[in-house]
């Protein structure tokens, strides 16, 4: 089939090309450059498919071309197969022959370190010259499930048949993506699309993302990230797909949390990378599963039942209540065991519903698993299941189905398929045997089944998290007159910031070293002040209780000493002396603007405790008051303030402020915070006030 005239769009040209040329085809059958042809005639590709080999006439039976020049007609993708020295001097080819999208399969570009990042930035800015857009270079290559556009050397699509779905996958690994297809196909998932983005030098996951907002035939994306190499791309595409109700679920690697070198303050130390992706991927309402099998498995739960609101501000969010009902104690009880790891609770019928269903002619029990086993026709079962899916009580319904599952898949399952299911109370099912055919039944019955009580925890507990949401729109904030717009801030300067902001600071008076005198009342604290000394303590360079001036002057005398071994080279601004300030407990609040995703915001438990549990809640910044209510209640530590025990309570409103004025850091207009940290931040029955601070500017 020739291709139209007419100019394909770029999601078109990406996604489901009409006409492709393949650049360094082979004719043997055993090399990977082999594979896009055969894969695309095995499975039924009607487009035009023009193999590109200048030492062959004929490829596995077609007709080879020597060059892009000459084509029979314009072709709208090329897939690029040869050595990455070659690729180059291709693509002024592929821009005459037509092409909008070239995808790179070969290496040796920006995953080789610095020469071959040069070699990358050279090809991109060629291709943006010539009007092309390139997937990877180092890209595996992307797949239409559904018109057998196979543009990708993957072995997973060696298989005789291919499942087309409403599932799209997004990676960036491209030897996962063929692992992943491969897993789900035998479950029976099916897929519309699948795109290796390989090293993402232009055409980024986001891009992708968006191109499958637009695409009718992808109900849920999938998105398995090793990194975050465009975040506002990312941001505008996942925004959309929100919008238009469209599921995007991600497994990320890198949970672990590791130091990052180049933070300063303990906000970096507590909150690396990872904890900024996460804190993105929330805000933009992505499910990001721990296990890998939940990514799909975890599928028709989110497309067939939309996620619960956020609770409202300033009320902690109450834990998902999910019904359980089983015909086998022991494997009901692994996953009840996994949702409380998850902060999910497997709660009992009330003794009403016990009435009710007694009623009806079953007898089941006040007790966090209804346990069937033996007890109950299919019948029954179904009746049970269907008031559970109504009832008022839980948030969920939970299936464990025991050996039955492997040995009688059409009876165990009957009653899940047959049961009457409304759209706003989600089903999910576990089979603790074996069960591939019940599997299937219930996958084909858009029943989310999971294998594993870990994966079934883990996708209850995703769907039912806080969705979030984007930072606030925060209006432009003039940097502060006479402030230095770069480098390292004092702390007298970075509280000058912070007052700036409408966070309150303690007063304080800055002296010179030898001219001592002041208004501060006794005791009080004093600290040697200087943009050279990030952490005072440390270093000897604050004394707190002092009480009165002749034990101000032998602080003052001691801490310069302290500074002049320590850090000999710090520059000193004077000695900055502050009351001694009440408080109930003490947080710290950090600023950080991540590499990966942009301005965030930290609020934590204080002390140095904080860095060995660290207890902390994060945001994109800017945040509004009531998101920074939110993150209040997601520290644990603030509990201390918030009635536990019938301890004093701390003025909660005041912190949210705070926080929300802090975060505005993100909408300077004349200069960029690197990191700001106030640490601690001493929380009262009447407000707040920071007591020490720093700030780094770009």
């Amino acid at each position: 089939m020739s291709s139209s005239s007419l100019s394909p769009s770029f999601a078109d040209a990406l996604l489901s090309p009409r006409a492709i040329a393949l650049v360094g085809a082979s004719g043997d059958v055993r090399k990977n450059t082999a594979r896009p042809l055969r894969f695309m005639r095995k499975h039924g590709y009607t487009g035009a498919v023009y193999p590109i080999n200048a030492a062959r006439a004929d490829i596995l039976g077609e007709r080879a071309y020597p060059s892009l020049a000459g084509l029979p007609g314009p072709v709208d993708h090329v897939f690029v197969m040869i050595p990455g020295s070659e690729v180059a001097a291709l693509l002024p080819a592929c821009a005459q022959a037509g092409a909008r999208v070239v995808t790179v399969y070969s290496d040796g570009f920006g995953e080789t370190g610095p020469d071959g990042q040069a070699r990358q930035a050279a090809l991109v800015a060629q291709a943006r010259a010539l009007g092309l857009r390139l997937l990877g270079p180092n890209s595996i290559g992307l797949a239409d499930l559904h018109t057998g556009g196979i543009l990708s050397v993957n072995a997973a699509f060696e298989a005789d048949t291919l499942l087309p779905g409403d599932i799209s996958m997004v990676s960036q690994s491209g030897s996962m993506m063929g692992s992943l297809l491969s897993r789900a196909a035998a479950r029976g998932f099916g897929f519309a699309k699948s795109v290796s983005v390989g090293n993402e030098s232009d055409i980024s996951v986001g891009e992708v993302v968006e191109a499958l907002v637009d695409d009718p035939r992808s109900k849920v994306i999938l998105l398995f990230l090793e990194t975050l190499r465009d975040a506002p791309a990312l941001s505008r595409a996942l925004t959309r797909a929100r919008g238009q109700g469209k599921p995007v679920i991600a497994y990320k690697l890198g949970r672990s949390q590791q130091g990052d070198a180049l933070a300063q303050s303990h906000t970096g130390a507590m909150a690396g990378n990872d904890a900024a992706v996460d804190a993105f991927l929330t805000a933009h309402g992505v499910m990001r599963v721990q296990h890998l099998e939940t990514l799909f498995e975890i599928a028709p739960l989110a497309s067939r039942h939309a996620r619960p609101r956020r609770a409202s501000a300033g009320l902690a969010a109450a834990a998902a209540r999910v019904a359980v009902i089983t015909t086998t104690g022991g494997g009901a009880a692994t996953v009840v065991d996994n949702l409380g790891l998850h902060g999910l609770a497997a709660v009992p019928p009330p003794p009403d519903f016990v009435r009710m269903v007694a009623q009806a002619g079953l007898n089941i029990r006040e007790t966090p698993v209804i346990d069937l086993t033996l007890a109950a026709s299919s019948a029954q079962y179904k009746m049970l299941l269907e008031h559970l899916l109504r009832a008022d009580w839980c948030d969920a319904v939970l299936s464990v189905v025991g050996s039955s599952a492997q040995f009688h898949p059409g009876l165990a399952v009957k009653p899940l398929l047959e049961a009457d299911k409304p759209a706003n109370k989600p089903l999910v099912v576990f089979l603790a045997p074996e069960a591939p055919e019940s599997l299937a039944l219930l996958r084909a019955g858009g029943i989310a089944a999971f294998r594993t009580p870990e994966a079934c925890a883990d996708a209850l507990s995703v769907f039912f998290a806080d969705a979030g949401q984007p930072p606030a729109q925060g209006d432009p904030v003039p940097w502060p007159e006479g402030l230095a717009g770069h480098g390292m801030l004092s702390e007298h300067q970075a509280g000058t910031l912070f007052r700036h902001l409408g966070v309150p600071v303690a007063a304080g008076q800055l002296l010179a070293p030898d001219a001592l005198q002041h208004a501060v009342p006794y005791p009080l604290v004093a600290k040697v002040c200087s943009p050279d000394l990030a952490h005072k303590t440390e270093l000897g360079a604050v004394r707190v209780g002092i009480p009165d001036a002749e034990a101000l002057a032998e602080a003052v005398r001691q801490m310069l000493q302290a500074v002049s071994r320590h850090a000999p080279d710090a520059r000193i601004d004077g000695i900055l002396v502050q009351p001694m300030e009440s408080r109930l407990i003490e947080l710290i609040l950090g600023y950080r603007h991540d590499p990966l995703v942009g301005p965030t915001v930290l609020l934590g438990a204080g002390g140095i405790a904080a860095e060995l549990a660290p207890d902390f809640a994060l945001r994109l910044a800017p945040v509004d008051v009531d998101e920074a209510r939110r993150m209040i209640l997601e520290v644990r530590q603030t509990r201390l303030i918030r009635g536990f025990r019938g301890l004093p309570e701390g003025d909660c409103d005041a912190l949210a402020r705070a926080v929300a004025a802090f975060s505005r850091l993100a909408c300077l207009s004349d200069a960029r915070v690197e990191e700001a940290e106030i640490n601690p931040l001493f929380v009262r029955a009447d407000g707040v006030v920071a007591v020490d601070g720093l700030v780094r500017l770009a």
